[in-house]
């Protein structure tokens, strides 16, 4: 359905797979939020502890941790001081770039993700993988992974 200025309105069929896209996405992520609180974590401490726990020497450049969290440098920055002041990450300087800092995983931030992914992964079965059959779920991941790519070149244009 198009009008006059060339706009492509969403069918119904279109508009109600969009919107229960929106409805998923906020709600499931209120709800893994949610389970996240008794361990005085937020979502975004736990996706920046998950980032440097599966990287190399548990260590990121805060640039590269921004660009992998989505989230700009001074948002990290405050994020990242909620988590050294929690005793959860430390930064240390760059030797090859003065400019550059790391956030670094601490031993006490490790023993967190240990302790917390377990009941993490529980809740995203409970709230996500297990009310799809597995059909649904491969098919799933196929529909949205050219969403995702696409979505992916964008972030990195002008």
């Amino acid at each position: 359905m198009e009008t006059e200025n060339g706009t492509r309105w969403l069918s119904d069929e279109e508009q109600c797979a969009w919107r229960t896209h929106l409805d998923v996405s906020r709600l499931l992520t209120y709800q893994l939020e949610r389970d996240l609180q008794p361990f005085g974590l937020t979502i975004n401490d736990y996706e920046i502890l998950v980032n440097l726990s599966e990287s190399q020497e548990h260590r990121m450049r805060m640039s590269d941790l921004a660009a992998a969290t989505l989230q700009s440098k001074s948002r990290l920055s405050h994020q990242i001081t909620r988590m050294e002041n929690a005793g959860l990450v430390r930064r240390e300087n760059c030797e090859s770039d003065r400019r550059g800092l790391y956030a670094v995983l601490t031993e006490t931030g490790w023993e967190t993700m240990r302790k917390v992914a377990p009941h993490h992964v529980d809740s995203v079965r409970k709230h996500f993988i297990d009310l799809l059959d597995p059909a649904d779920l491969a098919a799933l991941r196929s529909s949205l992974t050219p969403v995702a790519e696409h979505l992916r070149t964008q972030r990195n244009q002008p």
